[in-house]
């Protein structure tokens, strides 16, 4: 026969386990919705930082376009058309046409990247080749570090229009999250996001020019393993890679 105390302690087992299942689920629920809420701060962070670095370079490139209108008329008349498909915006960072960069094909971080940071104004000072730099010297504008797990900004001056573009190799859920919100407040002539995670994807179909910096065009990439956010300023219209949208 089973004592009452012996049942008394059976139905006080039951009610040990009970609150411990219930505890550990509550423990769960809290921290599945702490991690949420983080990667949440984070995409919104991201975002947020992503969003105020496009802001600074696009009204950097348009003050540039707006104060000197007529841009550099050497770069057309005298050098190479090549290098200058919309004038009066800033040509490639790594262009022949720069002096102090015609030796080595380098912009002025060293490197052979054209990226933003090393972008330069046409016309200023009139038409002649050391353009001043938008984000250097007297300007007063300096660009910041990128967004966390991102690169530098790089810039695109060619037959496909004007863009510029950061890239991340990082993998983290919230970096995607947050890209896609960015290019969401755009419409899809405006930004995009590049998967080149299974590999290279090209970003323009330049062809290479037949004189000057041939390395200029040859190959505007997102990276194999990276994911790109990019961000147009002017399109020519066709319907170019990779997004095989007509942006008229």
């Amino acid at each position: 026969m089973i004592r009452m105390d012996e049942r008394e302690a059976g139905s006080a087992l039951v009610y040990i386990l009970i609150a411990i299942a219930l505890l550990a689920a509550l423990t769960a629920s809290f921290m599945n919705n702490s991690s949420q809420q983080t990667t949440s701060q984070n995409s919104f962070n991201t975002a947020t930082e992503l969003n105020a670095q496009i802001n600074f370079i696009r009204s950097a490139i348009e003050e540039c376009v707006l104060t000197y209108p007529g841009g550099d008329i050497n770069i057309i008349n005298t050098y190479d058309a090549d290098e200058q498909k919309n004038q009066p915006y800033p040509i490639m960072p790594i262009a022949d046409y720069y002096t102090d960069a015609s030796a080595t094909n380098t912009g002025a971080s060293g490197g052979t990247t054209s990226l933003v940071k090393d972008i330069r104004c046409p016309g200023n000072p009139g038409d002649d080749e050391n353009h001043a730099f938008i984000f250097l010297g007297t300007s007063g504008k300096f660009m910041p570090p990128p967004p966390n797990y991102f690169n530098d900004w790089q810039y695109y001056n060619g037959d496909a229009g004007i863009f510029f573009w950061t890239e991340t190799t990082f993998s983290d859920a919230f970096l995607d999250t947050a890209m896609q919100k960015v290019a969401a407040q755009y419409n899809e002539c405006e930004s995009d996001v590049i998967d080149a995670t299974a590999g290279d994807v090209d970003l323009a179909s330049d062809t290479a020019p037949a004189s000057g910096n041939a390395a200029l065009f040859g190959e505007v990439l997102c990276d194999d393993g990276s994911k790109c956010l990019r961000i147009w300023m002017k399109r020519d219209g066709a319907s170019d890679l990779p997004d095989e949208v007509a942006c008229n």
